[in-house]
């Protein structure tokens, strides 16, 4: 059986489907462009991330109704290997408008359908029986799901000495630092939340990180800055990338883009710096293609050279 150094998990994955539109009018009808219909969900993301840059990975999932199998097949014309979670609802859409009148992007997110005990089971028991390097958890969970669902697996993967990178926000991110994680990755204000303050200026935010690392909560904590760029901060360094100056289309995907940056870095035993700057290269890339594309090889590189000397 081929064994593989990533595996993502997504238990809450969407068809991606955007669209472009002249006026966002109330009460009329809008006439939109042909749909685009991307496979999506974060660490489907992540995996999509890692193939762009020539890595492999392992796509777990969960899969159900027609939308299941349309999202099952997007990733098979993408040539990621998968492994499929059946699941009795049906996988949610996503939805994103871009107005080309005023150039706003409207993002409509939906719920994912609720998951039964034993559903809930086989996705941890396919954790349990996994062996790999890294284990990426990214995105949301579904309607009903408990805050402590990332919790389990932070614990599946301490028992099996696995690599745990999670990349969500809320009362599961809280849940998971209790357990601990190899890396995470919150926004200021997620970061703030996770350390019991209400806001936190850029020069406190070594200080909360470490806290964080101090406690057991992880061994990296990688901060978004959004366009001012990112920080990582390990118990013994703290470094800053800035996020270069690109034409931005949409920002759909770039958080996705900058973790698969940083795992397939990792993997390839690269220099913490040099994984920051690969996250911040791919995040930033992402945001030059419209809707749900995510990003270009060749403008992730070109953007990694350029940071090279920051």
């Amino acid at each position: 059986m081929k064994t593989y150094d990533i595996i993502s998990l997504t238990v809450n994955p969407a068809i991606d489907k955007s669209t472009h539109l002249r006026g966002l009018v109330p009460e009329q009808k809008l006439r939109c462009s042909t749909p685009r219909y991307d496979a999506g969900g974060g660490g489907i993301n992540v995996s999509k991330a890692i193939a762009r840059l020539g890595g492999s990975s392992l796509a777990v999932f969960t899969s159900g109704g027609y939308t299941g199998k349309m999202l099952e097949d997007l990733l098979k014309k993408e040539t990621i290997d998968s492994k499929v979670i059946p699941v009795e609802s049906m996988t949610r859409e996503s939805f994103i408008a871009v107005d080309d009148n005023t150039n706003s992007q409207y993002r409509f997110g939906f719920t994912g359908g609720e998951l039964t005990e034993k559903e809930c089971e086989e996705i941890l028991d396919s954790i349990r029986n996994a062996t790999t390097k890294y284990l990426v958890v990214s995105g949301s969970l579904n309607e009903g799901l408990s805050g402590d669902f990332y919790q389990k697996i932070a614990q599946i993967a301490k028992e099996t000495k696995t690599k745990l990178i999670v990349d969500t926000s809320g009362e599961p991110l809280k849940n998971v630092i209790k357990t601990g994680a190899f890396l995470i990755k919150p926004n200021v204000g997620e970061l703030a939340k996770l350390v019991g303050v209400d806001h936190l200026q850029l020069e406190q935010v070594n200080h909360a990180a470490k806290q964080i690392i101090a406690d057991g909560g992880a061994e990296i904590v990688v901060v978004s800055l959004g366009p001012q760029g990112a920080v990582m901060v390990t118990k013994d360094s703290y470094d800053y990338v800035p996020a270069p100056n690109v034409a931005k289309k949409s920002t759909v995907g770039a958080g996705d883009s900058m973790v698969g940056g940083m795992v397939w870095a990792l993997s390839q035993n690269k220099s913490i710096k040099d994984v920051l700057r690969w996250g911040v290269a791919c995040g930033s890339a992402a945001t030059m293609n419209e809707g749900t594309q995510l990003f270009k090889k060749e403008d992730a590189i070109r953007l990694f050279e350029w940071l090279q000397d920051k």
